[in-house]
């Protein structure tokens, strides 16, 4: 019986909140080879090849099932039927559509609700782009994986080799959905081993004690450290959503890293913090000595690269200081503020948040906190060219929730030796995101010239 863990479940009580927590990816191929001679996509057998490979994704067949109060926490099931055509679809973008329609769509596409009586994820193909060009946009439930757990199942419908077959698709019986005896029996088994933990831990008090001081610096640092400035990111948030992309290259992005002692993602916060500095001066904000506080993700995963599952992160808030006017010198200060950060243990965020009533009113406080502005996370993806059903994938792009009261989120993906930059925002409280794209553009331009033509 697959419950939820604490981590699952902590992203599905935002949704009672009207924040949808979906995490996705838009793609884009080399279509030609995919249209037929009439120029249409053959769909259904799109569809084949998908459903060859759910095996891998046993996620993608199941359903989320709350049961009743005594029954326990939340769980997956089997559903008990299964389309992939509810899943898999055409949406066409209208002839020649350029790179502004393929966002709105994909912006449209995030903002729709998944149909919790169907498994929590869907796939779009968006043809319509210049030079058969086919844009892919697929979402899941942020329930059902992190960032790099997308990844992964992502890479599951993805191959190596232009050519690959289709592999045929074993055989799938759906599971029963357990009864509420057995529901019941499981919960109260689950309750009974848990008292047995809190009874083992009361016995080790100094190994508790360990455990709480190796933890409570990074805690600390997220809820207590500083409150995080007043500024108009901060502003109740609705459903509605605006995007935009920079496109970066990796090997310059390490090159620029390495120049100036810090990391990939730290160019990627350096980058954020210059596009942030532009969108509040924008709106004529005073940002003398102002450094803003963003949440960024720590992946606690172990598993080898394409097996992630489910979510295991950690958390950490890195100050941005966007009063600073010299990108280099931002990209410094980031970098060294994140090495002393990184000295830190840092526990899964399911082990600050084990109760649902915990969970539950920590979101009733979202929509007024005040421990960060933003939220910013950087995955790492496959490093070598992939193919849908064959079609050369040229480039990916991630897609962040947001909530609460963050109106502007930022994801990273690298891919192929490209490094992508989504900025997810609230269509009403940041309508202005573009000009935040154009300030962190500028950023990565000024650090690729100190180190492309360095000066004494």
């Amino acid at each position: 019986m697959e419950r939820l863990t604490a981590a699952d479940l902590s992203m599905v009580w935002p949704e009672d909140f009207g924040w949808p927590q979906d995490i996705g990816a838009l793609a884009v191929l080399d279509g030609s080879g995919l249209l037929d001679a009439n120029g249409r996509l053959p769909i259904e057998d799109l569809r084949d090849r998908i459903d060859s490979r759910l095996h891998l994704l046993p996620r993608f067949r199941q359903l989320l099932h709350m049961p009743r109060a005594g029954l326990g926490w939340p769980l997956w099931v089997d559903a008990p039927c299964f389309d992939v055509a509810d899943h898999v679809n055409v949406l066409p973008l209208g002839p020649s559509a350029d790179e502004g329609q393929l966002l709105a769509a994909c912006a449209e596409l995030f903002e729709r609700p998944l149909d919790r009586s169907r498994p929590l994820w869907r796939l779009w193909f968006l043809p319509g782009l210049p030079d058969g060009r086919i844009g892919v946009f697929m979402k899941l439930h942020h329930a059902i994986a992190d960032g790099i757990a997308g990844v992964a199942a992502f890479g599951a419908f993805l191959d190596l080799d232009a050519g690959a077959p289709t592999p045929a698709a074993p055989p799938w019986t759906p599971a029963p959905i357990p009864s509420a005896r057995e529901l019941f029996d499981d919960n109260l088994r689950r309750r009974l081993q848990g008292l047995d933990r809190a009874a083992s831990k009361l016995a080790r008090p100094l190994d508790v004690a360990r455990q709480v001081r190796l933890g409570w610096p990074a805690v600390r640092e997220a809820f207590a450290e500083q409150r995080a400035p007043r500024t108009s990111l901060n502003r109740p948030i609705g459903r509605r959503r605006r995007l935009a992309v920079i496109r970066s290259d990796l090997e310059l992005v390490r090159q620029i890293a390495h120049t100036h002692g810090g990391k990939v993602n730290d160019v990627l916060l350096a980058a954020v913090a210059g596009g942030l500095r532009e969108l509040l001066r924008s709106r004529g904000e005073d940002l003398d000595g102002v450094a803003l506080r963003v949440f960024v993700p720590v992946s606690l995963h172990k598993e080898q690269p394409g097996q992630a599952r489910g979510n295991l992160d950690g958390a950490m808030v890195v100050p941005l200081p966007v009063g600073e006017p010299d990108p280099v010198r931002r990209l410094r200060l980031i970098a060294a503020e994140t090495a002393e950060r990184k000295q830190k243990a840092r526990p899964p965020g399911g082990t600050l948040f084990w109760c649902s009533a915990i969970q539950r009113a920590f979101m009733r406080h979202m929509a007024r906190q005040r421990f960060t502005n933003g939220y910013v996370a950087d995955v790492p993806g496959p490093p070598v060219p992939l193919y849908l059903a064959g079609a050369p994938l040229l480039e990916v792009f991630p897609l962040v929730p947001i909530m609460g009261n963050m109106t502007l989120g930022v994801g990273a993906l690298s891919y192929a030796g490209q490094f992508n930059i989504t900025a997810v925002a609230d269509r009403e409280a940041c309508p202005d995101v573009a000009v935040f794209a154009g300030g962190a553009r500028a950023s990565l331009d000024t650090l690729a010239r100190s180190v492309l033509a360095p000066t004494a």
